[in-house]
């Protein structure tokens, strides 16, 4: 198993003029640690709308500064939203081929289709259109990069023949990956021979094990790759903290480790209550419903605290032996990628970088086999 950065690239209130510049900064000097130390891959999001916790809604200009910065590791879209409008299949393949090529191919390519009302019905997309709509897009997407001249008529695009250029430097394309928190999405993830970027967090490694197994099943019967190529590792998220002792990283982290979830599946439930809003029936995420009935009945904040997350496996925080031991469990379960959400929501800049120094040179060494 190897280990990632992955980030939101949260801002807490209150606000100040260099608030987003600084918190930008202390992503690029993180990754930059990173690099040196080892880590597979940094990853971010693209979020649009998100105030607090997510200000990262452009994420291909970081990945520049990123590349610019940095030697070995890779870059991750975590992930790029496909659905219409928020951004055009030809747009996304000359974004990530450019990228491919300034970095010395370095490219993981990464794509979702968003599951928030603010960001869904600030763009105007139907919810049930967006798996049919990101089905088509990374096909299209995978187009662009393996033809010297492409053309499709789709849904939802069009393009005459025309040479996308640039081309990425990997061959036949970037590793891509998807996006899935329920269990019809892995299976389709798996289906269609790309990566698994497993949102399923914050649920018992016993049910996470079930959604990797759906997508192990799946992939091994997939003959027809997206993009030419099997791709068949999976990421798992968690949240990461370590510090030189347990009781310290508590301290620092606690207010970031039970502040995110929360936040997290609050952003989920608004897609079931903007159905009961509007009268509406989204068919592919029904799965949410649960997460409404969780906060509804004080059931989430109670799982949410430090304790009960590190006690489910699903938190990594503590020295590094108990994050070594924690982290055993995801790649027990079968994750190739660990996902390390290392600024959650609050943690200072300087713990942040300490917690990064110690997994590089204590954790990582650990799962080096």
């Amino acid at each position: 198993m190897r280990f990632a950065l992955f980030y939101e690239i949260p801002v807490p209130r209150p606000w100040d003029e260099d608030s987003e510049r600084r918190a930008y900064a202390e992503v690029l000097e993180q990754a930059i640690l990173a690099d040196k130390l080892g880590f597979d891959s940094v990853w971010t999001v693209e979020h649009h709308f998100l105030e607090e916790y997510s200000h990262c809604s452009n994420p291909e200009v970081l990945y520049g500064a990123i590349a610019a910065r940095t030697e070995n590791i890779r870059i991750g879209y975590g992930v790029r939203l496909a659905p219409k409008p928020y951004n055009h299949p030809v747009r996304s393949a000359e974004s990530a081929a450019t990228l491919d090529v300034i970095s010395g191919g370095r490219v993981e390519f990464g794509t979702g289709r968003s599951n928030s009302r603010a960001e869904l019905e600030g763009f105007g997309i139907d919810p049930n259109e967006t798996r049919a709509m990101w089905t088509e897009a990374v096909n299209h997407i995978a187009g662009c990069w393996m033809n010297d001249e492409y053309s499709f008529e789709g849904d939802y695009w069009s393009m005459p023949r025309r040479r996308v250029i640039p081309k990425p430097l990997q061959k036949p394309c970037p590793p891509m990956w998807a996006a899935a928190g329920s269990d019809e999405t892995h299976h389709i993830v798996g289906s269609m021979g790309m990566g698994l970027l497993s949102f399923s967090v914050f649920v018992p490694m016993p049910d996470l094990k079930n959604k990797i197994d759906i997508y192990r099943s799946a992939i091994a019967d997939c003959a027809d790759p997206v993009g030419g190529r099997i791709n068949n590792r999976v990421a798992s998220f968690t949240m990461v903290h370590c510090a030189p002792t347990t009781d310290e990283a508590y301290e620092v982290g606690r207010q970031s480790f039970e502040w995110y979830p929360i936040a997290g599946l609050q952003l989920s439930a608004s897609m079931p209550a903007w159905q009961a809003d509007r009268n509406l029936e989204f068919n592919d995420f029904q799965y949410l419903g649960a997460i409404t009935e969780m906060l509804d009945s004080g059931m989430a904040e109670e799982a949410m605290n430090l304790e009960g997350l590190v006690e489910m496996g699903t938190a990594l925080i503590g020295d590094p032996d108990q994050v070594i031991r924690l982290a055993k469990g995801y790649e027990e379960i079968g994750t190739d990628l660990l996902f390390c959400a290392v600024q959650p929501y609050n943690i200072p800049h300087d713990k942040v970088m300490e917690s990064i120094e110690l997994l590089g040179r204590h954790v990582l060494p650990a799962f080096d086999h």
